[in-house]
């Protein structure tokens, strides 16, 4: 392998998609250094830096040789029998294979034979020629561009004004640096050099000629006025943002800070070049408006930073993240604040005439929005979670309880209809609750209607109250009821209803609320909602199915072992709450000496009770204890499971399974001394109906037949 140097590829495009730019970005430089490695022309130890802005792709990749090393090569051809004839002579099949590969029948001397273990077979061994730079890299590059994920391309005409391409945005310069030297290779109409272009505006030059591939970075900042990483960019904005909100507060004399928002800082990276965060600030008399809605406006419309203050209340600041560095940015700063006050003021215009009409009386139009053509409308859609709600509610209480969860879930939907969540469709049931809190509706009702779209992703709180936690799970069970009801079941990565997402909500509140509510039962409760609907196939099963999975992943996903998961997730516990002590005992069990001793067994007892040619029932005849060691098994099981029971049956579930642990040295002796299938019909009956007590004793807090290795 000839002596390595660095590499930079640059691409210099048009502006791209901001929000696409960081995932293009490390796309392009892996794709790219991938490639390199596969063609030998790169390796493990290659590091490799990815660069991405607005209008550039490029990738730093360390040694790199200008020729990949020769490789030896191994052809399995075929059958000596086949290949060659009682002469030792090729015949015309092995000639054409060898014609395949670049060579002929001269080679027949030096081909190798070995035993595949059933013929012997005849190898062509060879070297081949490794890949010069300029060859491997333009097949890296080609597949880089190939593999961008880009959603849709633009075509475009070149410059001779008869050739198309296709690319995500025009392609204007490539530059292809190995060391200091250019690689001779072209793509989209371009052929590599060294000159690449800077910011628009305050490039110190027109164009930046690049010395070599290790000065990329710095010289592109210094003369080009750009930083080229996407990572150096934005943690530059973020040290900006944490000093700008450090002196917004200095002027105000009160601590305040930039909203967290990983996906507007990423996508703001991705809008400039060369930032400089600026100090903007509106009237406070748009605070009067809910707060939601100002950061939402400023956020989603202008790419601003709103300032919260310590205890995360907004102020009248926001940041600008501005893309030029003038010497006096006062006409920066003033052209976004005459921006922003028409934004704001769409706001509060929305928020004061949605308040001039009740939201109960929004109600009745939700009977004209259809929620899906075979389930009907929202109002219909309403009533159905009302009627779960309602049921919920009794089985946790009732009375005032029932009254308020019947009406938050009748008021939930009702912002719908409103023109700020026609505006903003994320700030659905936020603003429910404010119109609800202005029509002097109780605060446990309005943050219900709020909290029923809870948890909305993962890590999300809970419902905050017992109605709204009603409600959320009315809510859940109605869509996931439905939607299975119609065959609308989440298939690979598309779920485009959020069934996961709501199913794992469902598992979230009964868990962590610790609620006393039978799965199935909730099931049941949310499939009767929708016998009326033509078409709909109560889907019961196939919903608990789903529940079960999607909670087996998200305890492997808490830490929890697949055996321990599946020890407690196959028996299906009703309710939800009391799986973490489930899994809790049967971790302390598994620690237990006799524990491996005892799932085996378990195990063993369950293949015997489904292998039985008769009915097994759960019972013991005395007088047929014939043997010592079933007359033992049967007094142990007498003294230890009215202990283990009486220990599930208060929940203490890790004291319930540590007392199955005296059955050990009784079940071993069982095992080796009896005869289960005995040929006389009544005592084999009796035995079989001695394990299954024992079955029974052991597996009412898990499965302890998936611990058994």
């Amino acid at each position: 392998m000839s002596a390595t140097k660095n590499l930079l590829v640059e691409l210099f495009v048009e502006e791209l998609p901001p929000k696409a730019l960081k995932k293009l970005g490390e796309s392009f430089a892996q794709t790219l250094a991938q490639s390199l490695k596969s063609q030998g022309l790169a390796t493990d130890a290659s590091a490799v830096t990815p660069y991405a802005s607005p209008r550039r792709l490029a990738a730093h990749v360390t040694g790199v040789p200008a020729q990949a090393a020769d490789r030896k090569a191994t052809q399995k051809l075929m059958p000596v029998a086949v290949g060659l004839d009682a002469g030792g002579n090729a015949t015309p099949a092995l000639v054409k294979k060898l014609a395949a590969l670049g060579a002929d029948a001269s080679v027949v001397p030096q081909l190798r034979r070995e035993s595949d273990g059933k013929a012997e077979v005849l190898f062509f061994d060879s070297t081949a020629k490794g890949a010069t730079l300029a060859e491997g890299l333009q097949k890296a590059l080609e597949a880089a561009l190939g593999g961008l994920p880009i959603p849709k391309v633009m075509t475009y005409q070149l410059a001779d004004g008869w050739s198309t391409v296709n690319f995500v945005r025009p392609a204007h310069s490539l530059v292809a640096l190995h060391g200091a030297d250019i690689v001779p290779i072209s793509v989209l109409g371009m052929t590599a050099g060294r000159e690449t272009q800077g910011h628009r505006f305050e490039a110190s030059a027109d164009r930046v000629v690049l010395k070599d591939a290790d000065g990329y970075a710095p010289q592109l900042e210094a003369e080009g006025a750009v930083i080229a990483s996407f990572a150096a960019r934005r943690a530059e904005i973020a040290r900006q943002l944490a000093e700008a909100a450090a002196k917004a507060g200095e002027q105000g004399s009160a601590a305040l800070r930039p909203i967290d928002d990983d996906a507007l800082l990423d996508e703001v990276t991705a809008l400039v070049e060369r930032p400089n965060v600026l100090i903007g600030q509106f009237e406070e008399s748009f605070l009067q408006v809910p707060q939601e809605c100002l950061i939402l406006t400023m956020k989603a419309n202008q790419k601003y930073f709103p300032l919260l203050d310590a205890a995360g209340t907004l102020t009248n600041k926001f940041l600008i993240v501005s893309n030029i560095r003038p010497a006096d940015a006062s006409a920066v700063v003033g052209g976004n604040e005459r921006v922003v006050r028409p934004r704001l003021a769409d706001a509060k215009f929305f928020f004061d005439q949605d308040r001039k009409k009740p939201l109960d009386s929004r109600v009745l139009g939700l009977a004209k929005v259809v929620y899906h053509n075979k389930l009907g409308t929202q109002g219909e859609r309403v009533g159905r979670v009302q009627a779960i709600a309602r049921a919920i509610a009794g089985e946790l209480g009732g009375g005032e309880l029932t009254r308020m969860a019947d009406r938050a879930a009748l008021l939930a939907k009702a912002d719908l209809l409103t023109d700020m969540v026609g505006e903003f469709p994320e700030l659905q049931g936020i603003m429910g609750r404010y119109y609800a809190l202005n029509d002097e509706e109780p605060a446990e009702i309005a943050d219900a209607i709020e909290d029923h779209y809870k948890p909305r992703f993962a890590g999300d709180s809970l419902p905050r109250g017992r109605v709204g936690t009603v409600v959320a799970l009315a809510d859940k069970l109605e869509t996931l009821a439905g939607m299975f009801g119609i065959g609308q079941v989440p298939t690979g990565d598309k779920d485009p209803f959020a069934l996961r997402r709501h199913a794992l909500g469902v598992i979230r509140m009964l868990s962590e609320g610790d609620l006393d509510l039978p799965l199935d039962k909730l099931l049941e409760l949310a499939v009767a909602q929708f016998k009326d609907i033509d078409g709909f196939k109560a889907p019961t099963s196939a919903l608990a199915d789903f529940i079960y999975e999607r909670l087996a992943g998200s305890l492997r996903d808490q830490g929890y072992s697949a055996q321990e998961v599946d020890a407690v997730v196959s028996l299906r516990p009703q309710r939800l709450g009391d799986i973490p002590k489930r899994l809790a005992a049967v971790r302390a069990f598994a620690a237990l000496p006799e524990a491996a001793s005892l799932a085996a067994a378990n195990k063993r007892v369950g293949n015997i009770l489904k292998k039985a040619d008769c009915a097994v029932v759960a019972k013991v005849d005395a007088g047929l204890l014939k043997e010592s060691a079933e007359v033992a098994l049967s007094h142990a099981l007498a003294a230890v499971k009215p202990k283990a029971d009486a220990a599930f049956e208060q929940g203490d579930y890790t004291a319930s399974l540590q007392t199955l642990a005296a059955l050990k040295a009784p079940v071993d002796t069982f095992f080796d001394d009896v005869m289960v299938n005995a040929e006389d019909v009544a005592l084999r009956a009796n035995r079989l109906g001695l394990l299954a007590i024992l079955h029974q004793a052991m597996n009412r807090v898990a499965d302890l037949s998936k611990l058994s290795a």
